[in-house]
């Protein structure tokens, strides 16, 4: 083995000689919303930047993406630098109804493009936003009832992707589609369709783990149906009793099960982590694998430390 880097010297270097090992070229990194969830207000009181970039640095993850309370271009750039992190990426959330993206919807992936590259980020992440109806219908999106994009809705969400695609390749940047519950892609067949009606030099694939397997995909079968579209993970355990209250109705949308944990530590639910880290070695992974849980009965940090944990304990035995 080569001699070990400066990176490697700082904490979490176990993982990142088995993930050198076992996924070479990918990176691990993790998402601020598990400090601030900026869907619920009221969960906790907000964590300021700079202790939640220290933590994440801490535990030995690589990288984030943009959050909600980061300070903008180069004061973040500086802000990540001082604690060895990468900007993996910026999310974004169109509002959309069934007629696709709503006026003004492309203007807010235009902000958070300018927003990445200014602080020199990589990927452009975009999903839709929940709407009325699809919340409701969350892990039960295949019931006759739940509203649908109409043909219109599904060529202006096209047509609205691809000019984000092309404008954030002109900055150097990658977009990927993220699938998401709540919304009109959430079903393995909608994110289907979505996959095979879009350019692929211009969308990609950010695959949510959690938010496929809520609606009703399997997550090692969704990583190896779409290996040649990944761009970026976002690697979420779902909690099965959660899941189930939620696909038999007891929970009534998709906030009220952020609400009861519905994603929970990794390792601690239903999600084949084995089989996923093996699919995305199959694949040839080399993008960002971003380590995302919403909400948490735990202080963040703890749940961010115990998935780093499990993560890296399934990359050595792999590895």
């Amino acid at each position: 083995m080569s001699a070990l880097t400066a990176a490697d010297a700082r904490p979490g270097t176990g993982e990142r000689v088995a993930q050198r090992r076992w996924l070479p070229g990918a990176s691990i990194g993790t998402v601020s919303i598990l400090w601030n969830n900026d869907d619920i207000l009221d969960l906790a009181p907000p964590v300021p930047a700079e202790g939640v970039l220290g933590e994440m640095a801490r535990l030995g993850y690589e990288g984030t993406e943009l959050g909600s309370n980061y300070p903008a271009g180069r004061d973040l750039t500086e802000l990540l630098a001082r604690h060895d992190l990468r900007l993996a990426g910026a999310y974004v959330a169109l509002p959309c109804s069934a007629e696709g993206p709503t006026p003004g919807a492309i203007d807010l992936g235009h902000a958070k493009l300018a927003a990445l590259h200014a602080a020199g980020g990589e990927v452009l992440i975009v999903a839709l936003d929940q709407s009325p109806g699809r919340t409701e219908a969350s892990g039960r999106a295949d019931a006759p009832q739940t509203p649908q994009l109409s043909e219109a809705g599904w060529r202006s969400l096209v047509a609205s992707l691809e000019t984000l695609g092309r404008e954030a390749a002109e900055l150097g940047h990658p977009l990927a589609f993220h699938n998401h519950t709540g919304t009109f892609v959430e079903t393995p067949a909608e994110l289907e369709r979505l996959l095979g009606l879009t350019d692929p030099a211009l969308v990609g694939l950010c695959l949510d783990l959690g938010h496929y397997t809520v609606g009703g995909g399997d997550a090692v079968t969704g990583l190896e149906r779409h290996a040649e579209r990944l761009s970026h993970i976002h690697l979420k355990d779902v909690d099965e009793t959660v899941l189930g209250r939620l696909r038999g109705g007891q929970i009534a949308d998709f906030r009220e099960a952020l609400r009861e944990r519905i994603f929970t530590e990794l390792g601690s639910g239903v999600l084949d982590l084995p089989g996923v880290l093996r699919a995305l070695r199959a694949a040839g992974y080399r993008g960002w694998i971003m380590v995302e849980q919403d909400t948490s009965w735990h202080p963040p940090s703890e749940s961010a430390a115990i998935a780093r944990q499990v993560l890296e304990y399934a990359l050595k035995t792999l590895a």
